[in-house]
């Protein structure tokens, strides 16, 4: 396989404010675009875009291409397993959306220490396996979201792991929370290839500080910003796949046009990525990549990853340029959405947060900036 997969959380929507309401008229010839030019990968989970993501990708692949056409991976939402009968049930209602009799890649999402020991309490590895011995999956494995030692102790309980998927970015790499670099390093060790996810970091590393920018584009003016973190990604040896949560066409097209005949970064490459991940560690204030897995159950229906953006925003760019339009912007949200100020504390959001970002401290700097 091309070393792309299509990552199907952050489809085109009808509504912004409903992550349910896919346009599946853009979606569709951004599928078709990413199949003719010889990709097959695509990823899909039970949560993305409220459930829809999965029948969406049933509509715009499953009902339109051969099987033997395509790839697909899905997973298991840890956090709704309570009994062993729910893996049963969730599994084969996941196999309904997606269309399908069988998933090339499933696994085990999101896992961290508390999602770990409910594995551990309904043998969640067992029963992938025994879904993977009826043929209903091909290749089994997890994505991983804590600390190394958790990840080194998972992979020598279950060495049945085919495979790791691993938010990796060159932001990310040395991150004390995230530590990518060293989880990379333990899934090489123990012989698992990786799959990465967040390779653009929800999109900031798309747009970069001018500095940043400047320096890209002296080195190679027709890569797009975003092509250096994907490729970044793609060019560590132990990458089997990089997944992009691509959005509309034009995102489709570039990146299918530098990874189609995909190309490593060379040595000067490499060293511009080193400078431009100090510059930007400078200016990235709350490192949220905008999954939204902190949104869901939020009692105050407060729109985090978007307020987040926005702070990032003034923080990155300065007042002077940017502070009118995120006046506008926090008001517009607000009306719509609860306020940074009407947190209650509860704590939900920062139990499901992947970057374990603290959220209520950042939401208090959101409500003091713009309210």
């Amino acid at each position: 396989m091309k070393k792309l997969g299509f990552g199907l959380m952050r489809l085109p929507l009808l509504d912004n404010d409903d992550k349910g309401s896919i346009d599946i008229d853009q979606v569709i010839p951004m599928v078709d675009l990413f199949m003719q030019r010889g990709f097959t990968y695509f990823d899909t989970a039970y949560p993305y875009h409220n459930g829809h993501s999965e029948t969406t990708f049933r509509e715009a692949v499953v009902k339109r291409y051969p099987r033997e056409s395509f790839t697909v991976t899905d997973k298991m939402p840890i956090w709704d397993i309570n009994s062993a009968d729910d893996m049963e049930r969730i599994f084969n209602e996941q196999l309904d959306r997606c269309g399908v009799d069988y998933f090339d890649y499933y696994w085990l999402h999101a896992l961290n220490k508390n999602y770990y020991e409910k594995v551990q309490q309904f043998d969640a590895f067992g029963f992938i396996l025994k879904k993977k011995s009826e043929g209903k999956i091909h290749h089994i494995g997890f994505s991983f979201h804590d600390e190394s030692s958790l990840l080194e102790k998972i992979l020598t309980e279950h060495p049945e792991a085919e495979y790791v998927q691993l938010q990796i970015n060159y932001i990310d790499m040395d991150n004390p929370t995230v530590e990518a670099a060293t989880c990379y390093d333990i899934c090489t060790r123990h012989s698992k290839p990786v799959i990465v996810m967040e390779p653009v970091k929800g999109g900031s590393l798309a747009k970069v500080p001018d500095k940043v920018e400047e320096l890209f584009k002296n080195i190679n003016p027709d890569m797009s910003i975003a092509s250096w973190a994907v490729r970044f990604a793609a060019s560590l040896p132990n990458v089997m796949m990089v997944l992009s949560g691509m959005s509309n066409l034009e995102q489709v097209d570039d990146n299918t046009s530098f990874m189609q005949d995909f190309v490593p970064l060379n040595d000067e490459e490499m060293a511009a990525i080193g400078s431009a991940a100090a510059t930007i560690k400078e200016s990235i204030a709350i490192p949220c990549t905008a999954c939204h897995y902190c949104t869901d159950g939020c009692p105050m229906g407060i729109c985090i990853p978007e307020y987040f953006a926005i702070y990032n925003s003034i923080k990155q760019f300065g007042k002077d340029q940017q502070w009118m339009n995120a006046i506008t912007y926090y008001r517009n949200l607000s009306n719509t959405h609860g306020k940074a100020s009407e947190c209650l504390q509860c704590g939900q959001c920062e139990g499901h947060c992947p970057q374990q970002i603290p959220i209520i401290e950042n939401l208090e700097l959101v409500a003091q900036t713009f309210e």
